[in-house]
Order: C-alpha cells, then structure tokens, then sequence
C-alpha cells in the first residue's frame, strides 16, 4: 500500500515574492482578497500530496515558503484581477528560519481580513520513521542523532501552530488515495459549509484518534458482545442499535450530548471554526460506538451540520 510521504520530496528553494500591503486597485475600489489556505505538519505526513490535491482542484500552490512572504502574496493575488481567487502555501521546517516570523504574519492576514484555514497534516512516530526508513532519508531535524530525534524536533517547534489550526489529519493509516480523498471532501465543494463535522466511532483498545476535538466514552453501555446473537453484527444493524438505546441512560446520554454539540457548533460558527472532529469510543469500535455515532451524526445534520461519519475500527476484530 503506498503512503503519503514527502519524505522524497526534493528541497526546493524558497519562493519568491515582492513585498507590500493589501491596497485598493487603481479604480478606488477594494481588491477581491483571495481565499488563503496554510498547510504544514510534520515532515512525512502528506504535506505534498495534500498540495498536490489543491492544486488539482484549480489553487495557485507554492511550496515552502517564507511565512513573511504570505502577505505580500495574497496582495499579489488581489491585484490579479480574480484570476488567483485561491492561494495555498506549505510552511514546514524545511524553511525554519523563518518559521518564527509565521505567528506574525498570520496577525497581519487577520487585520487585513483575509479568510484563511491552517490544514496540518498529522502521522504517529512510527509511521513516519516507517516512511523516511522505506526512502533512506534522514528527518530534515534530525542532524547526527536518529529519525526519531528528528521528529521529536519537529513536534515542539509546530506545537503551537497545531493549537491553531482549523483542519487535522492523521495519515498514520491513509495511502495517497485516501488522504487526496479527505482533502476532496473538504475542498471539492464550490461553497464552503458553515461547519463540517466529522463524527467518527473507534475503539479504545486500538488508540484514540489524534485528530479527535472532542472524545466521548460509550463504555458504560452493556457490551452488545456478550449477547451471542448480536455478536457477529455491528452497531449499523439495527437489531444492535436497538439494544444500546435500549440500555438504561443511553437515550439520555444521547439527548446530553446532541444539546452539548449543538451549544459548540454555535460557538465554533461565531469563531470562525469550520472543521470539527468528534470521536466516539467503545472498547472494540464495532457495536456501541457505531450506533451512537449514527445517532449523533443524525442529530448533527438536523441542526444544519454537515456531517460526515467514519467508522475507523468496523471490520479489525
């Protein structure tokens, strides 16, 4: 199965871009400003492809470059005349010079009303030593010690961007396929949604998911698989389904959570926050978790969410 690393990325040099500031055209009115979006994350994670994906879908794309460039180049966009509408630019460690000059920039993009989305791509360490490993490549941060040491690098320099950002995807189990599809499914629209809610079940004994906003925890349900006729199914069936909600408190914790989603997707909107992950766990992800994301997915949808819903753990036992 082929992965989404950049780990074979050649280095490109820095792009270049004249400076200035965001100004009306020469007609006296204000310059359509293009719609801005950042990517970075962590060096093998899938920054490339996910440009590569943008770039498909008709984004002027430039990689790695210099977080003080960004402003003068949505400037650029604006006097274009409409013909840059979109613009994405991957900021990673490859130019980490600049990298401390990125939390200004941004500033600067906010006062001059630029809409922006920050998409980070995410990975586990293994998977990322697994990817550089498979190309003999060193980590861009690893100098004399090993990959490993590298990423560790690398995670406490983005920390902070990673606080900010609107979108997170963990490519730890996705190849090039799925990770151009995640990005589709976001960006393939000709109207961005007010808010995008991914509602995806798992199962704790396989991990938590790391691009999760929100955990909530089904364990306290009675576990459909000790009841050997509904073992072999999952919480798609409806026979499962009807168990769980049949269960004391489940309903209610249903209706708790649904009113709770309902109070944050109305502060996310007022923020400005698009993207909104909401993991839903039971032990094994097949049964509890399933029936609850469904039912909290549809809740979503009747409050005018768009939801996706994902089942990550379904079909591993």
């Amino acid at each position: 199965m082929s992965t989404p690393h950049e780990a074979q990325e050649s280095e490109r040099d820095g792009a270049q871009v004249s400076t200035g500031t965001m100004r009306e055209s020469d007609q006296g009115e204000s310059a359509a400003i293009p719609e801005l979006v950042i990517i970075s994350g962590m060096s093998g994670a899938g920054r490339s492809t996910a440009a590569k994906c943008l770039e498909d879908l008709g984004w002027f794309v430039v990689d790695n470059i210099p977080p003080e460039l960004i402003p003068p180049m949505v400037e650029l966009g604006a006097r274009s005349q409409g013909n840059v509408a979109k613009i994405a630019v991957v900021v990673d460690v490859r130019g980490r010079r600049f990298f401390d000059n990125l939390k200004e920039s941004l500033a600067t993009l906010d006062a001059q009303n630029v809409k922006r989305r920050i998409v980070f791509l995410e990975s586990s360490d293994e998977a990322l030593v697994r990817r550089f490993e498979s190309v003999r490549r060193p980590h861009p941060l690893q100098g004399d010690g090993r990959i490993v040491d590298g990423i560790a690098a690398e995670r406490d320099l983005l920390r902070e961007l990673r606080g900010d950002t609107d979108l997170v995807i963990d490519t730890s189990s996705l190849n090039v396929h799925e990770l151009r599809a995640k990005m589709d499914a976001q960006f393939a629209g000709e109207e961005v949604p007010e808010l995008r809610a991914t509602v995806m079940s798992f199962g704790f004994k396989y991990g938590l998911p790391v691009d999760a906003d929100m955990v909530i925890d089904c364990r306290f349900i009675p576990n459909p698989h000790w009841v050997p006729e509904l073992r072999p199914f999952t919480g798609l069936n409806e026979e499962v389904s009807d168990y769980v909600f049949n269960q004391s408190g489940s309903k209610e914790f249903l209706d708790g959570y649904a009113e709770l989603l309902r109070i944050v997707a109305e502060g996310y909107r007022r923020e400005g926050k698009r993207y909104v992950t909401i993991a839903v766990g039971c032990t094994g992800g097949k049964h509890r978790s399933v029936a609850m994301s469904e039912k909290l997915a549809r809740r979503l949808v009747s409050e005018g969410v768009e939801t996706v819903t994902v089942h990550r753990d379904m079909g591993r036992e």
